[in-house]
């Protein structure tokens, strides 16, 4: 998959479902299994530069600003993500700086200046490729002893289950390996009974374990591998149930 054709396809789903992704708090399934474990990855963030990157309509964002963050800055491909994320600046101003920008090119921030990166959800939206690229600019970015917490769903997870509520990417009973930098179509639905559409370049941990290594990155990780806990079956059986016992996503912290 060429970048340029990788890169429209992303900012179009993006630009045509923005409005739908806004909220300010819970809605969607991973809102529940996966951002409340990452942003306590990010902790402590008192005082820190904080960089979001593919930032979305500033949910993450928002939240490390109000947890202390002393700077936060959102970068999306897509218009219409930082069009809804300024929006919600406008009506509640917490000083965050949101632009448009990809996160393969990160010219405008100097060496060393960033205390922790954020990714949720940016790598399955990247070829092998663009991740190399992206995780070897986080790496020039970050200070010396400078966090970069991420999250992608689990690289098993597609091939576990069939094309259906309350999550899935359809790969359609493609290999494992032999799939690899492939483009799948997901789908991941809120609470409310509505759905999100959501995409997955697959890659597997090798990939994402390369692709730190050859950024620089050769601390040991803290890695959770992360799903519909009981306390999520408590909450409402009928909608996490079908994901019971599944791994959905990992969240994974690396300090440079």
């Amino acid at each position: 998959m060429s970048t340029l054709k990788n890169s429209h396809s992303t900012r179009t789903l993006y630009n045509q479902t923005a409005s739908a992704w806004m909220r300010e708090k819970p809605i969607s399934l991973s809102d529940f299994t996966a951002r409340p474990i990452v942003l306590g990855l990010c902790e402590p963030v008192a005082e820190s530069r904080i960089l979001d990157l593919g930032c979305g309509e500033g949910y993450c964002s928002r939240e490390l600003r109000r947890r202390g963050a002393a700077q936060v800055h959102g970068i999306d491909i897509s218009q219409s993500m930082i069009a809804a994320a300024r929006l919600q600046e406008s009506e509640d101003s917490l000083g965050i700086n949101y632009e448009v920008g990809c996160a393969t090119e990160l010219q405008q921030f100097s060496d060393g200046e960033i205390d922790l990166v954020v990714a949720v959800f940016l790598f399955n939206y990247l070829t092998i490729a663009q991740t190399q690229e992206c995780m070897a600019e986080v790496a020039r970015i970050l200070r010396p002893g400078g966090q970069f917490v991420f999250s992608i769903p689990h690289p098993s997870f597609p091939y576990m289950r069939e094309a259906a509520y309350p999550f899935y990417f359809e790969v359609g009973g493609a290999g494992y390996f032999s799939k690899r930098d492939q483009l799948f179509p997901g789908e991941i639905w809120k609470r409310d009974g509505s759905s999100l559409n959501v995409q997955l370049i697959h890659k597997t941990f090798e990939d994402y374990f390369q692709a730190l290594n050859q950024a620089g990155f050769n601390t040991m990780p803290i890695l959770k591998e992360l799903r519909v806990t009981s306390e999520h079956i408590a909450l409402d059986e009928s909608f996490f149930g079908p994901l019971f016992d599944l791994p959905l996503h990992l969240a994974i912290k690396v300090s440079r």
